[in-house]
C-alpha cells in the first residue's frame, strides 16, 4: 500500500501509472444523494460507477424514517386535500431553515419540487395518498403525508399558509429505522432504477482522496478496498455524496461543539472524509455549526403538557415540530428540559398510537401540588408555580398568548401533577458542509467551481442553514443529487 494512501491531499494524475476502474461519472457514496446522482447521470447517457465503503447501498437514508420534504402542490398533497404553493413553501423554508439560507437553492428547490416528486414516482418510489395528523416523529402506519416542520404551529402559521410537506414512501409492516423504515422504500427503488440503467457499483471501497490533472481539474479518486489502494478514473466528473461529519470527533469539536458526544439519526460512516478531500483542493464550506436536533420524548406526551427549562420557564410552543423543540432545548436552554403534565393528560397520551413507544417515559416526580413538584425538582421557589399559574389562567379560556400553542392542546394543568426529567435528552447530526452551486458544483473559496467536482447530500450545505424540517436531508440530498449527476454527466 502506498505510504500516502490515507492523506487527503490530492494525487497528481501524472503519478498514477494505471487505473483499476474507469467511468464517465464516479460517485462516492451510495446513500440517497449518491443514488440520485447515479440515476440522473445514467439518464443523461453517462457510464456511471458508484463507490461505497460498506457492503451494500443504503447509507443513512435507508435507516431513516424516510421523509422527503416536498411541496408546492404535489399530487400527494392534492390527493390528501391540501393546497400549497411554491410561494408559501419558499416563505416557510426561508423562515424556518435560517438564518442565512441560500436563497437561490431554496428557490430552485421549491420551483422544482413537484417535478422532483414526479421523478421519484417514475423511479418507483411508492406514496400512499393518506394524511397522518397526530403529533409524532413519523406516522405509525403507512400514511404518506405529515406536517414535519411546524408549518401549522406558531410562529409560522400566523403569516404563512400552512401545508404538510413531509412525504414518506409507503412501507408495509414498517418499523422505526432499519430495513423496515420508510427510507428503505426510498433507497430500494432508486438503486433498482440505477441498476436497470447500467450503473455499476463497487462495495467495501472507501474514497480517500481526489486525483487532479495539471490544470487542477478533478479526474479521479484514490480509494482503499480490503486494505489495498484502488484508483478510479472519472472521464467527466466526480460526485461526492458520502454523508455528514457527525462521527468525526475532531470536526464536531471544531465546528459543531454542541453535538460532542451526542450523534444521533446518523451512521458511523459519516466521518467527514469527502469534506476534507475537497477542502484539500480549496473548497469553501458553509453552515458548519448547523445541526438537526432530535428530542427523545414522544410528542403525544409533551404536546399535552408544558416544557420548562432549568429555571422553570416555558420556552417553546409544545405543538410545534419536535425537531424545533430539540434545537430550542440544546441550543437555547443548555440542554435543560422538563415536561410538566397532569395525570389525566399523561394517561390520555398513553392511549394514542405512536411510531415511537420507546420515547414514552415514566414520570420522574409525582406530587399533589405544583409547589411540592417545584421543590422536588429542585427549582427556585415560585418559578414553576408562576409559570403554571400564568399558563392555567389563559388555558381556562383555551388560549396560550405566551407561546401560541393551538387551542386543541391547551388545557389547565390539574392534580396530581408530574414532571419528566428530559435534561440531556437530545442528539443529532450536522447540516453543514461543502458550499455548492445550485447545479451542485463544489465551489472553491474564490467562489468559482472546482472543475470536475460535484457534491450533494449531507457532505454539502443544502437548504438547511440553521433550522431544520424532517425530510430536508432526504429532500435536498435527492434533489441536488440529481443535479450533481446531470452536471457531472455534462462534464
Amino acid at each position: 500500500m502506498s505510504s500516502n494512501t490515507k492523506t487527503v491531499r490530492p494525487r497528481p494524475a501524472a503519478l498514477i501509472t494505471q487505473w483499476d476502474h474507469e467511468a464517465d461519472v464516479v460517485v462516492a457514496g451510495y446513500g440517497v444523494a449518491g443514488a440520485s446522482a447515479a440515476v440522473a447521470a445514467a439518464q443523461e447517457g453517462a457510464d456511471v460507477l458508484v463507490l461505497e465503503r460498506t457492503g451494500g447501498w443504503g447509507g443513512a437514508a435507508a435507516m431513516a424514517g424516510g421523509f422527503i420534504y416536498l411541496g408546492g402542490g404535489t399530487p400527494l398533497q392534492k390527493a390528501c386535500g391540501f393546497e400549497d404553493s411554491v410561494e408559501s413553501m419558499k416563505a416557510f423554508m426561508t423562515e424556518a431553515l435560517g438564518p442565512g439560507v441560500d436563497a437561490e437553492k431554496i428557490d430552485a428547490y421549491c420551483q422544482g419540487s413537484v417535478d422532483h416528486y414526479g421523478w421519484l414516482v417514475e423511479c418507483g418510489v411508492p406514496f400512499k395518498a393518506s394524511f397522518w395528523g397526530e403529533p409524532g416523529w413519523e406516522p405509525p402506519g403507512d400514511d404518506g403525508l405529515q406536517y414535519t416542520g411546524g408549518e401549522n404551529a406558531a410562529p409560522f402559521a400566523a403569516t404563512i399558509p400552512p401545508a404538510p410537506r413531509g412525504h414518506v414512501p409507503q412501507m408495509a409492516d414498517k418499523q422505526s429505522g432499519g430495513e423496515r423504515g420508510g427510507g428503505y422504500m426510498l433507497m430500494k427503488p432508486l438503486t433498482d432504477t440505477a441498476a436497470a440503467l447500467g450503473v455499476r457499483s463497487v462495495y467495501d471501497t472507501r474514497a480517500q482522496t481526489l486525483v487532479t490533472d495539471e490544470s487542477g481539474r478533478v479526474v479521479g479518486v484514490v480509494a482503499t478496498q480490503y486494505g489495498k489502494e484502488v484508483t478510479i478514473r472519472a472521464r467527466r466528473g466526480v460526485v461526492l455524496a458520502t454523508g455528514s461529519f457527525a462521527y468525526n470527533d475532531r470536526m464536531v469539536e471544531a465546528y459543531a461543539p454542541r453535538l460532542v458526544g451526542r450523534p444521533a439519526a446518523s451512521i458511523e460512516e459519516h466521518d467527514g472524509r469527502a469534506i476534507q478531500m475537497a477542502q484539500a483542493l480549496g473548497a469553501d464550506l458553509a453552515h458548519m455549526d448547523a445541526t438537526e436536533v432530535a428530542f427523545f420524548c414522544d410528542p403525544q406526551l409533551f404536546v399535552r403538557g408544558i416544557l420548562v427549562n432549568g429555571r422553570g420557564q416555558r420556552f417553546i410552543n409544545e405543538d410545534t415540530y419536535p425537531g424545533r423543540v430539540g434545537q430550542a432545548t440544546l441550543i437555547e436552554n443548555q440542554n435543560q428540559a422538563f415536561l410538566v403534565i397532569d395525570e389525566a393528560a399523561y394517561e390520555e397520551a398513553l392511549t394514542t398510537p405512536t411510531a415511537t413507544p420507546f420515547l414514552r417515559h415514566q414520570p420522574t416526580w409525582v406530587c399533589e401540588t405544583v409547589e411540592e413538584l417545584e421543590a422536588e425538582m429542585g427549582l427556585p421557589g415560585g418559578t414553576l408555580q408562576s409559570t403554571v399559574e400564568v399558563y392555567n389562567r389563559h388555558a381556562a379560556d383555551g388560549q396560550d398568548p405566551v407561546l401560541g400553542k393551538k387551542a386543541e392542546w391547551v388545557k389547565p394543568i390539574g392534580s396530581p401533577v408530574a414532571a419528566i426529567d428530559l435534561r440531556g435528552f437530545t442528539g443529532g447530526f450536522t447540516l453543514g458542509g461543502l458550499r455548492t452551486s445550485v447545479d451542485s458544483e463544489v465551489l472553491h473559496v474564490s467562489g468559482e467551481p472546482i472543475p470536475g467536482l460535484f457534491g450533494a447530500g449531507r457532505c454539502t450545505a443544502g437548504v438547511s442553514a440553521g433550522g431544520y424540517a424532517s425530510g430536508a436531508s432526504l429532500g435536498d440530498g435527492s434533489f441536488f443529487g440529481r443535479r450533481a449527476g446531470r452536471s457531472a454527466a455534462k462534464g
